[in-house]
C-alpha cells in the first residue's frame, strides 16, 4: 500500500505539493522504474548536501578567514570543488531520468577519492570520515545491488591497505611501532567486512521479502483477473440464455401466426388468379397486379416468420441469381416509397447459385425494407451482382440513406436489436438473414457510415453450371 501511495504522489504533483513543496519537487522526477523513483528523493538530498556544503565551506574559508593559504590547501580545495560539481551534476542526471548514472558516478568518485585520501594521508586522519564509508556501502547495496556493495567494500579495503602502507612508511623512527599500525588497519578491515556481511544478508532478506510480496501481488492480480473474466462469462451466458428463451417463445408464436396467415394469403392469391381470368378491363388487371404483389409480399413476410421459428425445412435448389434479382423487382417497387428510384446493375450473363429461392427473396426484401426506412425523403436503391471468388457470388444491395453509426453497425446483426420506434420492428430480420446465409455456406457484411448510405454484401454459394 505504501508503494502505491508513493507512486500516486509522484504521478500527481499537485497532491504532493499540498503536503510539502520541497518533497514534491524531489519526487517530481521523470523516472519510469518504481524502485529508482522511490530512491531518487533521498539520493538527491545526499548529492545536494555534498555539492553545496563543501562549496559553502570553502567559500567561508576564502572570504572570512584571513589566514594565508597553507601548502596543499589549494589542491585540496580544487579536488573538493570538483567533487561538489560532480555531485550537483548527479542531481541533474536524476532530474533527466539518469538515476543509475548518477548513483554509479557518485560511488565511483567517492571510492577513488577514499583511496587517494588514505594513500596520501594515512588512516589516522580519516578516522572521523570512516562512519560515512558504511553509509556509502549501504547506499550501493540498496540502490544498485550486491555487486556494487562488494565493489565498494573492495575499494574501502584497498584504501585501508594504502593507508596502512602510508602509516608504516611514516613509522620508520627508533620509537616507531609498525605492527601497531598494521593491527589498526587489520582491525578496521575486519570490522568493515563484518558490517558488509551483515548489510549484505539484511539486503538479501529484504530483496526476498520484496520478491515474495511481488509474487503474492501478481498472484492476487491474476486471481482477480480470472474472477472478473468468470463474472463476465457468467453474465454473457445468462444473457444468451435469456435471448434463447425469447427466441423460443417468439418462434412458437410466429409459427402459429404464419400458418394461419398463409391460409388467408393463399385465398387472396386464388381469387386474384380467378379475377385475372374473368376480367378483361386493363385498369382492373392493373389493380389485380397490385393485389397479387401485396399478397406475395405477405407470403414473404410469413416465410420470414417460419424461418425464424425453424419449423419449416430448407429446400436448396440451383437457380440463376441474375434472373432472381429481376424477378424480385416488382415486389421492390411495391415495397419502396414512390420517391425512391430502384436501379438494377445485374449483368445479362447467368450466375447460378445453390440456395433456397424463397429465402433469397426474403433476404432481399428484408434489406430493402430497412433501406426504405433509411430514405424517408427519397433516394436510390441499387441492386448489383458480381463474382466474389471461385466459390461464391456476391449480391450488392446499396442505398443512399442516412447510414449507420459505428455502434449501430457493430450490432446490426444482433437478435432483437432495432433502431425503429416501438411497434415498428423487433430486430429479427437481419439476424435471421445472416443465420440462413451462414447455414448455407454464404455470408453477409455491411459497409456504412453516417450520411454516406449503407451497402450490404450478400455472398451465396456458387453452383456448378451443369447441376
Amino acid at each position: 500500500m505504501s508503494t502505491v501511495r508513493e507512486e500516486t504522489l509522484t504521478r500527481d504533483p499537485q497532491a504532493a505539493e499540498g503536503r510539502n513543496p520541497i518533497t514534491a519537487w524531489l519526487r517530481r522526477v521523470p523516472i519510469s522504474d518504481p524502485v529508482d523513483r522511490r530512491n531518487a528523493p533521498a539520493l538527491q538530498v545526499v548529492l545536494l548536501l555534498l555539492g553545496l556544503s563543501t562549496a559553502l565551506m570553502w567559500l567561508y574559508r576564502a572570504v572570512f578567514i584571513p589566514v594565508p593559504w597553507r601548502p596543499g590547501e589549494l589542491p585540496a580545495m580544487a579536488m573538493s570543488l570538483a567533487n561538489s560539481a560532480l555531485a550537483l551534476f548527479g542531481v541533474w542526471l536524476i532530474r533527466h531520468d539518469r538515476f543509475q548514472w548518477a548513483i554509479r558516478q557518485t560511488l565511483a568518485v567517492l571510492a577513488l577519492g577514499t583511496i587517494y585520501a588514505y594513500s596520501t594521508q594515512g588512516t589516522a586522519s580519516q578516522t572521523f570520515e570512516e562512519p560515512l564509508l558504511v553509509a556509502w556501502i549501504v547506499l550501493a547495496g540498496l540502490m544498485i545491488g550486491r555487486k556494487a556493495l562488494w565493489l565498494m567494500v573492495g575499494a574501502v579495503m584497498v584504501a585501508f591497505v594504502a593507508g596502512g602502507h602510508f602509516d608504516v612508511r611514516l613509522a620508520d623512527g627508533p620509537d616507531a611501532k609498525p605492527m601497531t599500525a598494521l593491527m589498526v588497519v587489520a582491525t578496521k578491515a575486519t570490522i568493515f567486512l563484518i558490517v558488509a556481511l551483515v548489510v549484505d544478508r539484511a539486503l538479501a532478506a529484504l530483496r526476498e521479502s520484496l520478491k515474495e510480496a511481488s509474487r503474492r501481488g501478481d498472484a492476487l492480480a491474476q486471481a482477480n483477473h480470472r474472477l472478473e473474466a468468470e463474472m463476465a462469462e457468467r453474465e454473457r451466458t445468462q444473457e444468451g440464455l435469456i435471448q434463447s428463451r425469447k427466441v423460443e417463445a417468439v418462434g412458437r408464436l410466429a409459427s402459429g401466426i404464419a400458418h394461419d396467415l398463409n391460409h388467408i394469403l393463399a385465398l387472396i392469391l386464388g381469387y386474384t388468379s380467378k379475377g385475372r381470368q374473368s376480367v378483361g378491363d386493363a385498369a382492373c388487371l392493373h389493380v389485380l397486379d397490385g393485389v397479387e404483389a401485396a399478397a406475395r409480399r405477405g407470403v414473404a413476410i410469413t416465410g420470414k416468420l417460419l424461418d425464424f421459428s425453424r419449423y419449416e425445412s430448407t429446400r436448396v435448389e440451383v437457380f440463376d441469381a441474375t434472373a432472381a434479382l429481376h424477378d424480385v423487382m416488382p415486389l421492390l417497387r411495391q415495397l419502396f416509397d414512390p420517391t425512391v428510384r430502384i436501379l438494377c446493375d445485374a449483368p445479362d450473363a447467368p450466375s447460378y447459385v445453390a440456395f433456397d429461392r424463397a429465402r433469397f427473396d426474403l433476404i432481399v426484401l428484408n434489406i430493402a425494407a430497412n433501406a426504405n426506412q433509411a430514405m424517408p425523403e427519397g433516394g436510390e436503391f441499387h441492386l448489383g451482382l458480381r463474382p466474389c471468388d471461385g466459390e461464391q457470388v456476391e449480391i450488392v444491395l446499396r442505398d443512399t440513406g442516412s447510414g449507420m453509426s459505428g455502434e449501430v453497425k457493430a450490432r446490426v446483426f444482433e437478435p432483437f436489436f432495432t433502431t425503429r420506434p416501438p411497434g415498428q420492428g423487433v430486430g429479427l430480420g437481419l439476424s435471421v438473414a445472416r443465420s440462413i446465409l451462414v447455414a448455407h455456406g454464404g455470408g453477409i457484411e455491411v459497409e456504412s457510415a453516417p450520411g454516406e448510405g449503407t451497402t450490404f454484401l450478400v455472398r451465396l454459394p456458387r453452383a456448378r453450371t451443369d447441376a
